[in-house]
């Protein structure tokens, strides 16, 4: 038999199929006869094992044809829909990836802009004024912050907590910035269809209070954050806590916690209730929209939120939550700014002259005592209530001072909360009369005396015509008189003698230091001066003839107790000769006794005082003195418009209310330096008739008394002749007063011997008036006044 082997079936031999086509066109015979076409499906899987060979079936020939079985079809949808996953994860990781790269452009682009890391510190926090009373009690802070830091150890560990709760709540586990809060506030936002809340941590929160401004970028955000994550990595959770307590804004001028507690409940932060903490922890939200003061029923719904969060973190219960939720009905407790803010602003003003630039926190211990000052408070406001409308004044401020200026009681105003204006210290107002007695002590020093007669009449000098308030004119009066019934002609007449110039150095020696133009018109009070200027001025006659300086610091320290400043005695020294002070006493004690000041009155003490009104009676004040006291009241308006007030009624009965409080317990003293003869004060009092008989009585109905001085009344030095203009005349046997500002009062000055009668300055040219008038001093001693007028040259 003859065997014939192909090459197909040789070892590795490949089919014919598979060779190039010019060695399949060169076979012949039975090898090319066995080539033939597949069979479809069956004769893919058949082959035949030839154990001599060992060989593999042959490939698999991909099948043609339109018809597919069923399961291959479900076999290409899957395949289908997991390709376009895959390509949907492919380019939304693509896309992340290029999100990232951007975003790391813009962190690095905005860091870029912020100054190096290695430079970045927390910023000092302004330094805080914290002033005292006398007593210790706590004024009011002041400076940029308005109130001292606290350590969040010295707190209740539910005020904290309070701020965790209601502004982050994951603070203690997050890194600086919480992913989880950011996804929330996103969802929500996008729900929302507009942004809903801010996502801010504590910590981005303090990062954008120290470091940045509160502008709403992206590139703010980005900074705020790169900083988080640097507070993060170098302070510990509670200093960022504390960071953040003690420098947020809470509205109304405070910042921090201690701020806003004093500010809202008058309490330091460290006595807060629970009910408070709560209330200042949603104040941050919207400090101008959540604050107890401007919207308290806001506050109380927003109070109830913190309060619920707490609850829901475990940091009260919910009975705890609901014992301190407000009820609706009830009203917010909080802080009423009184007048020792007037005071505390002006010692704020003192500081820079007294320890210069501040650095650090500082105390400061000032000479007010508070219970005077609360009474003070309430007794100007009480009567600018009652009276105001009335008489058509809305305002009121009052200085009490010791005789050795030492400041006990200021008020600056009625409300500090609707005006800051300081109307005691910063307000410069007409004295009126109430400036009237330095012009008396400048004729005093000339030589007059309160005997002195001199004409109560008209009269034009340089074409200045002054008038009576009253229009009315008396002839021939004291100048005790004069002053009492605060006779405008008179101070006039001693002005233009005396000089304007010399009554403005006389003034300024007392401690008036606001400008005075040197013109006749300074005798009635028209230079403005301010009420603590004016009642200091007022401080030498009630301790004995020492000029004063105001003084309401007593002594600075820093918050570690290092001294910056202690007080120590201070003055002019003698400013007025104690013959002169016995004079000027004699004539302010009977201007209260029997004068314009009759409506201040104060139990037994021995008491002197003057009124002032100014032109329509814009401004009225009374200034009054004891040996222990000093005190000046002043009433008007603002806008200076016209009152009926005079200095005798309203402001001479808050004085009156105020001394008796302030003397109460108090053993009465006299004055030093008081009359060294009998004065008005001292003598039996009568009830004062008119030329008709009748009895005399106030605008208010009282019943007015004069006192009989016949007994005490010396003539004054007879002037050689030819020295004085006019003869030395005599009073009439019963010289009448016409009505002086609404009081009439007749035989006020009894007859009198040779009485130096004081002329009026002649209406005629410069070069053809006579001398001034002067009261001739028959031997002219050396005074301390004339000492002093050396030394400083006036």
């Amino acid at each position: 038999m003859e065997f014939r082997i192909s090459p197909e079936d040789r070892v590795g031999a490949q089919p014919a199929a598979k060779r190039g086509r010019k060695t399949a066109a060169k076979r012949t015979g039975w090898g090319a006869k066995k080539v033939e076409p597949s069979m479809g499906a069956a004769a893919v899987g058949s082959f035949v094992d030839d154990e001599r060979s060992g060989g593999a079936p042959p490939p698999k020939k991909p099948q043609r044809g339109k018809a597919k079985p069923a399961k291959a079809k479900r076999s290409r949808k899957r395949n289908t829909a997991g390709g376009f996953l895959m390509r949907l994860f492919y380019w939304v990781f693509i896309l992340a990836i290029w999100g990232g790269i951007a975003v790391a452009g813009i962190v690095v682009y905005f860091a870029a802009q912020l100054p190096a890391s290695d430079t970045w510190a927390v910023p000092d926090r302004p330094p805080n004024i914290r002033i005292l009373a006398a007593d210790g009690q706590l004024i009011s802070n002041r400076g940029k912050t308005g109130g001292e830091a606290v350590s969040i150890r010295e707190l209740p560990y539910y005020v904290p907590a309070a701020f965790i709760a209601i502004e982050d709540r994951r603070f203690m586990s997050h890194f600086g910035i919480d992913p989880i809060g950011l996804a929330a506030v996103a969802l929500e936002s996008l729900k929302a269809g507009g942004v809903t809340r801010g996502a801010s941590t504590i910590t981005q929160q303090v990062a954008k209070n120290l470091f940045l401004s509160p502008d709403q970028t992206l590139g703010r955000k980005v900074q705020e954050a790169v900083l988080a994550l640097w507070l993060e990595r170098n302070y510990s959770k509670d200093q960022i806590l504390e960071l953040y307590l003690n420098r947020m804004f809470f509205g109304h001028n405070s910042y921090g916690i201690e701020a806003a507690a004093q500010t809202y409940f008058g309490v330091s932060a460290r006595n807060l209730s629970l009910a408070q903490a709560a209330m200042l922890a949603g104040v941050l939200k919207a400090p101008s929209t959540y604050n107890p003061k401007s919207n308290p029923e806001r506050a109380a719904q927003r109070q109830k939120l913190v309060l619920q969060a707490m609850a829901e973190e475990g940091y009260i219960t919910q009975d705890e939550a609901k014992a301190a939720a407000i009820d609706p009905g009830q009203p917010i407790r909080t802080k009423v700014a009184g007048a020792e803010s007037y005071v505390a602003d002006w010692v704020e003003s003192l500081m820079q002259a007294y320890i210069g630039d501040i650095k650090e926190d500082v105390v400061v211990q000032t000479t007010i005592n508070w219970d005077l000052q609360k009474q003070a408070e309430f007794i100007v406001k009480e009567a600018v209530a009652k009276e105001g409308p009335k008489r058509g004044f809305s305002q009121g401020a009052l200085v009490a001072m010791e005789p050795d200026g030492t400041v006990r009681a200021m008020v600056g105003g009625v409300d500090y909360a609707k005006s800051q204006y300081n109307r005691a210290v910063t307000a410069r107002r007409q004295p009126g009369s109430a400036f009237k007695p330095f012009v008396y002590l400048a004729a005093m020093e000339k030589g007059y005396t309160p005997d002195t007669v001199a004409d109560d009449a008209p009269f034009t000098y340089e074409g200045w015509s002054p008038e009576n308030a009253s229009r009315k004119y008396n002839g021939p009066v004291t100048l005790r008189t004069g002053l009492a019934y605060s006779l405008n002609t008179i101070a006039a007449r001693l002005a233009i003698d005396v000089t304007p110039q010399v009554v403005v150095e006389t003034a300024m020696r007392m401690g008036i230091s606001s400008h005075m133009d040197a013109v006749p018109s300074i005798a009635l009070g028209t230079s403005e001066v301010s009420l603590l200027e004016l009642t200091a001025a007022y401080a030498p006659f009630a301790n004995g003839g020492n000029g004063v300086i105001a003084n309401v610091i007593t002594h600075i320290e820093t918050a570690s107790g290092k001294t910056l400043y202690d007080a120590v005695p201070a003055g002019p020294g003698q400013v007025i000769a104690p013959p002169i002070l016995a004079e000027m006493n004699d004539m302010l004690q009977t201007a209260v006794q029997v004068g314009t000041g009759k409506g201040a009155h104060l139990n037994g003490w021995p008491i002197g005082g003057k009124t002032g009104t100014s032109q329509k009676a814009r401004d009225a004040l009374f200034v009054g003195y004891t040996s222990h006291m000093v005190t000046g009241v002043w009433l008007g308006n603002d806008d200076e418009k016209k009152t009926s007030l005079s200095g005798g009624n309203v402001p001479a009965q808050i004085w009156t209310e105020f001394m008796n409080k302030a003397h109460q317990g108090l053993t009465v003293a006299a004055i030093p330096g008081g009359v060294t003869q009998p004065t008005t004060a001292d003598l039996p009092m009568q009830p004062m008739m008119d030329a008709n008989g009748n009895p005399v009585l106030t605008p208010d109905g009282e019943q007015v008394y004069e006192a009989v001085p016949q007994q005490y009344l010396q003539p004054a030095q007879e002037a050689p002749a030819g020295d004085v203009l006019g003869q030395p005349q005599t009073l009439p046997p019963e010289g009448q007063l016409g009505d002086i500002n609404g009081i009439q009062p007749t035989q006020l000055e009894p007859q009198a011997q040779q009485q130096v009668y004081m002329q009026p300055p002649a209406d005629v040219p410069q070069q053809q008036q006579p001398q001034p008038i002067q009261q001739v001093e028959p031997q002219k001693k050396t005074t301390v006044v004339d000492i002093i007028n050396g030394i400083f040259g006036n």
